[in-house]
Order: C-alpha cells, then structure tokens, then sequence
C-alpha cells in the first residue's frame, strides 16, 4: 500500500499492524477534530500527519507546520500566534503567526509535549473557541484550524505529573493514533530497504539496483532498528554508497558508523588479547603455533613479504572454514571489521 506524501517521501507497507494504522487514519482524516499522533523517534509521525491532511475535506488548503522543541517558550507562543510591533525587545514590525496561517487548513504541532504552560493554556483557548489574540494585543482573533500533535512520550503519564494539561489532552484526544515501532511491522523492513535503496542508486545514476545479499536480508530483518524508519533509511544509504559496484547485491551492513576500536571514550584492548572463547556449538578456535621458528624458518634463507602472505591467506582460509564461511563471524572472530576482512579476502583473492 502507498501514499504520496510531500516531499518526495512514501508510506509503504503491508503488515497488519501498518495495514490497521492505516485504516485508523483514513477514518480520522474525515472528521475536522484535533488529533494525536504518538510514537517512537523515526516511526513517520510527519508522514502520518501529512495523510491525515491531504485525506480531509481541507487538502486543498494549507498544511503547516511547527517543531515545538526547536523553539524556546517565548518565541514558539510568538511563533503560533503572532505578535504586535513593540510587544517585545526586538518585535520591530507586526507578524502574523502559524495559526493565521494555517486558516482553514491544517496545523501540525511535532513534538508538541514540549510546550510551555502558557502555551498549553492558549493552545486549549484555540481548540475550544477557536479564538486568540497575537502578543502585546487585545484584539481576539478567529481561527479555522485542524490541530494534529505529535509526541514520543506518554502524555497521561506526563499530565499525571504535572507536566501536560489534563484539560488540554482531553480536547487533543478524540482520536490518538499510536504508531507500532518498526520491530513490530517486521514484515515491512524488506520492502522499505528496497525502496531507500531504489532511490539511492537512482541517485548515482545506476542502471538498476542490485538488492541484497541473503545474508544482508537476514541481518536487516533480524535487527530490532531502535531508531526506526529513519534509523533504516540511513543504513540503507550508507550501504548503498559505499558499494563496490552496481552489479553485486549490496551486501555490506554497517549498523553503528561510530564504532571503532578508537573511538573516544571505547574501553580499552588489551594488545594481547587473543579471539573470543567460542561456545560448544560455535566455531573452533585455531589453535596458534606454539613453535613458530619450526614453521616460518629452517635455517633456509626465505622470501619475508611472500612468507608472510601465505601465513595471512593459510589464516583466512582456516578461520573461514572455522566459521562456517559467514563473512560477519569470520570478521568478529578475527578481531576486524567486516570492511577490514573483505579488504583482505580481495587482498588474497578469497571472494
């Protein structure tokens, strides 16, 4: 199932739970109520609230936007609704704020548990009368605005503690949408990879996209993607660029771009540490040599670069075979990044 969105953007799925939000939304979208979309960090909040507009009755007309975080106390509520020239240090010239803007359309307040309480209680004005006044004005102005908010926090909890108006999540409430975390819409994971990965290498001007390797499929539809969507999307991207080729499934997934064993902060090695233990049915550990000048040299004079070489290919086609030839427990079990043993199976003409 798709939905054009703005911004070149595209709700895809087709897991039940994806399926039923879907449905939910289509029966808010018709009715002219406030209504709350909550979730996750990176779950599509945006695009939800996006359908919810372009599904109703006011599609035609404006659809704006507020991220109430990025925003101090004072200038979002000049931000919302308007101030007077003079109202305050540095207000030179009148401003009309996003409620007047947003008239007869839709107002979309992201992150809207962020809000002060002086903002809270205009905000419940609005919802309940429809009426506001700008800062440093008397004057009361109407409004004709379908307020959506989004948050990623537990706003009965948060009202419970004081922190978010009771009265205010009652007028909010008539529909709340709560958006299932990617690890529950598992059967989604494959078709959203694809399309990131589609758009990526339309970008690098490919003939087609690959895809993936089984092995990436696996590892894409095994990981729990705390950051969602958007944690996928930039996996996704980053796997594509730094492919090799556009002719070979995309098979190199690199979760976490931070880690390094020199990152700042990462404990500390040891420098003799050897490869992990292994558990009964995992993969046997290579026994090092306990005699190398019986191996590397008898006497002979020898080649040191082709000595070493052969050493390092004998290496990684011991641990390989010890691991299955799974390329991800080879590299964890030699201590390397999966880059840094791709590099040297090329390097050894093992791939």
């Amino acid at each position: 199932m798709r939905l054009n969105a703005p911004q070149d953007q595209t709700i895809i799925g087709e897991s039940p739970h994806f399926l039923e939000i879907m449905d939910q939304c289509s029966r808010a979208a018709k009715h002219d109520r406030p209504v709350l979309v909550i979730g996750e960090r990176g779950t599509g909040k945006e695009l939800i609230a996006a359908r919810l507009h372009f599904l109703s009755p006011r599609w035609e007309k404006g659809f704006v936007q507020v991220n109430c975080a990025a925003l101090p106390d004072n200038l979002l509520e000049s931000e919302l609704f308007g101030h007077e020239a003079g109202a305050f240090t540095g207000a030179n010239a009148k401003r009309i704020g996003r409620f007047e803007e947003a008239h007869q359309g839709t107002l979309f307040l992201d992150e809207i548990a962020t809000t002060s309480q002086s903002a809270q209680e205009k905000l419940l004005r609005v919802t309940e009368y429809g009426t506001f006044q700008r800062i440093g004005s008397n004057r009361t102005l109407e409004t004709d605005v379908r307020l959506i908010g989004a948050t990623n926090i537990d706003l009965p909890a948060a009202a419970d503690r004081g922190e978010f108006r009771h009265d205010l999540l009652d007028r909010l409430a008539l529909d709340v949408i709560t958006l299932p975390p990617l690890r529950h819409r598992r059967e989604d994971i494959l078709l959203l990879a694809f399309q990131f990965g589609q758009r990526v290498a339309q970008e690098l001007e490919w003939m087609s996209f690959p895809g993936f390797s089984d092995e990436m499929t696996d590892a894409l539809i095994q990981h729990d993607w705390p950051g969602n969507i958007r944690e996928l999307k930039n996996v996704i991207e980053r796997a594509v660029y730094h492919a090799e080729d556009e002719f070979s499934p995309i098979n190199v997934l690199e979760i976490d771009p931070f880690k390094s064993p020199f990152r700042p902060g990462a404990p500390a090695t040891p420098a003799a540490a050897g490869p992990p233990s292994s558990a009964p049915d995992g993969p046997k550990a290579i026994e090092p040599p306990t005699r190398t000048e019986n191996i590397l040299f008898d006497g002979k004079p020898l080649d040191y670069t082709e000595t070493i070489a052969t050493l390092e290919r004998k290496l990684l086609v011991d641990a390989l075979e010890s691991n299955r030839h799974n390329q991800r427990d080879t590299a964890k079990f030699l201590n390397l990044t999966y880059h840094q043993l791709r590099h040297q199976l090329k390097k050894h003409e093992l791939l």
